[in-house]
């Protein structure tokens, strides 16, 4: 049957560039489970874009001397072309700061209004007397009053993970270059979500989820709500930049609606947008309003609390009221399925830390190592219930010994093989004369199909890829024992029964690999003679709207009818191309040379 699958990925914000923590912690495992999905023939959507408001941008603009808008689209450009050479397939990668955002942020804002959920509350907020303004949270930096952990933001410690109430923030200073005036607390007005009222529901949300959400999610979620309670929570902030308040009151022309607030609601405007962009108005409903439909959310474990609690809240609190104001319906929003966070991603034993060049970054990695030896080290390491390291040696040993000798090398000596002995054409044998050992590989493999597929089912994408490999060991097996190479000169019709089950061994390996190694299963399918790809295109266009025009990455599936989740069905007879190998070996000097760039 049939399911509609949402692929919701974090948001990064426009202030740096992506590395392979920010990779592995939510788009790539969410770019996996997305390409599974559309080989099994799900309707599947995977949406994100480029958090474009919040301090975290104001503050790389202030630094750089440069508007904000022209900061954001730097990131944004930058973002979109990492992920077109590393094969993130989002249907939409867009941004907040767009039109259909607003309205949809707005829309949002009005319902919770509507139901009794926002109130309004008058608040001391950091001022600076210097630059004569209120300050943002990410402007304030000083001790954690929880974990006494120095470089706090005020609103967050990164350090203990708690949200913090800015106005117990021990030793407050303002991050904003030359301002040396101290910040002190004055009165502002600001509306919060009343999240108080909607803790038991999203207690039982939680609890609900028990069967298929992850422990490491699951118990934070819970653990933090049953200490510290939801609290009421402000949704608007002093700020220049952001999306604008939706009330006609006099002083609130300077205020926004908080970006922790209307980041989330992407989620949902992007599906929108994606929707419009596709001349398809109604779409997004079959992810959104289904009852039916699946939303797995590809998230950090910083960002745990709000995705599991914050945000369906929001959508709790919204009700039916959301359709009536933007859809003139009745009928409420669906919450998420799964929250599969990641932990994070080490490198090397240390913090990644962009101020230190401590990091490796994504479109730079790429100038130098193909897409799928990242996309396989990523996914074999993946921080799935425990922080990882990224290890230079361990790369180029996993690279070496993994994918190239057992899978890459499997693929281009049997088809190499066959091209030379068999004229560029798979034998053409009679399936019906296949041996018991010929039969059993098939019947191995085809089990696979379950056994990869229930992994990737659960988000369990290190075991998955770890089954395929094992399956790639049992093929190198199998041929170890019938050794065709030899075979061929004594035995050349045994040897054709040994070629054509590997081929087709390797032809279903193929299936079960692509979400991982898009890229070389592409070009061992066009190797196969097949004519039709695996998967879609990515491409990008500009969207015009009242704000102006921003980029955006598309995704447009393919058409093939052989790009299914099953076992091969390779015609004997069946023509080849000239085969080529899949994957570079790495020297060990790479592993000096790499460590000698950072911290650089």
């Amino acid at each position: 049957m049939t399911e509609n699958i949402l692929i919701a990925v974090a948001w990064p914000y426009a202030n740096a560039e992506i590395h392979v923590g920010n990779l592995t912690g939510s788009h790539l495992p969410g770019d996996i489970v997305a390409r599974y999905h559309r080989l099994k023939g799900n309707n599947v959507l995977m949406i994100t874009g480029t958090d474009s408001h919040g301090t975290p941008v104001t503050l790389a603009a202030d630094k750089a001397g440069k508007p904000v808008e022209e900061v954001y689209k730097f990131y944004h450009d930058g973002f979109i072309e990492l992920f077109q050479k590393i094969g993130i397939t989002y249907d939409l990668y867009t941004t907040t700061h767009s039109e259909n955002h607003f309205k949809v942020s707005q829309s949002i804002f009005l319902a919770l209004l509507k139901n009794g959920f926002l109130f309004r509350k008058t608040e001391p907020q950091w001022f600076s007397p210097g630059l004569n303004r209120f300050l943002p949270d990410r402007y304030i930096e000083g001790t954690c009053y929880i974990c006494g952990t120095e470089g706090a933001r005020s609103d967050q410690c990164d350090a203990c993970g708690n949200v913090l109430d800015p106005t117990k923030l021990v030793n407050p200073k303002s991050k904003v270059e030359g301002d040396t005036s101290s910040p002190e607390l004055r009165d502002t007005e600001h509306f919060y979500i009343d999240l108080s009222k909607l803790e038991p529901d999203v207690k039982k949300y939680l609890t609900d989820r028990a069967d298929h959400m992850r422990d490491t999610v699951l118990g934070e979620s819970l653990r933090k709500i049953e200490a510290e309670g939801l609290k009421p929570r402000a949704i608007t902030r002093d700020l220049d930049w952001g999306i604008p308040v939706p009330v006609n009151d006099a002083g609130w022309e300077t205020k926004k609606l908080y970006v922790w607030f209307e980041a989330v609601i992407g989620y949902l405007s992007a599906p929108i947008e994606w929707s419009q962009v596709s001349g398809r108005k109604d779409a997004w409903r079959e992810w959104w309003i289904n009852p039916k439909a699946k939303q797995f959310h590809f998230i950090g474990k910083d960002n745990i609390f709000f995705h599991t609690s914050l945000w369906p809240a929001e959508l709790m609190g919204v009700g039916s009221a959301f359709m009536e104001i933007f859809a003139d319906e009745e009928v409420p929003l669906i919450l998420p399925y799964d929250v599969p966070a990641n932990q994070f991603m080490n490198l090397e034993g240390k913090k990644i830390s962009g101020s230190g060049n401590w990091g490796v970054w994504g479109r730079d990695a790429l100038t130098r190592f193909d897409p799928d030896a990242i996309r396989y080290y990523l996914t074999v390491n993946m921080p799935e219930t425990k922080d990882s390291d990224w290890d230079w040696a361990e790369f180029v040993s996993r690279n070496n010994n993994e994918l190239v000798a057992t899978w890459g090398n499997l693929a281009n000596r049997v088809l190499s093989f066959c091209y030379k002995h068999w004229e560029g054409h798979v034998p053409s044998v009679d399936i019906n004369t296949l041996r018991d050992s010929d039969l059993n590989l098939l019947a191995i493999i085809e089990n696979g199909f379950a056994t990869v597929g229930a992994e990737l089912e659960a988000v369990r994408l290190r075991s998955a890829l770890s089954e395929a490999m094992k399956l790639a060991t049992v093929v190198n097996q199998y041929l170890d024992v019938n050794a065709p190479w030899s075979a061929v000169k004594t035995d050349k019709d045994g040897a054709a029964k040994t070629v054509y089950t590997a081929l087709k061994a390797i032809d279903s390996l193929k299936v079960m690999f692509a979400p991982f190694l898009p890229f070389t299963c592409e070009k061992l399918h066009g190797f196969f003679g097949y004519e039709t790809p695996i998967f879609g295109e990515q491409y990008t266009e500009d969207v015009t709207d009242s704000l102006g025009t921003h980029k955006v990455l598309r995704y447009r599936p393919s058409t093939s009818l052989r790009a299914e989740w099953k076992p091969s069905e390779l015609k004997p007879g069946q023509k080849l191309n000239q085969p080529s190998p899949l994957f570079k070996k790495l020297e060990n000097e790479v592993i000096d040379v790499e460590r000698g760039r950072l911290g650089k």
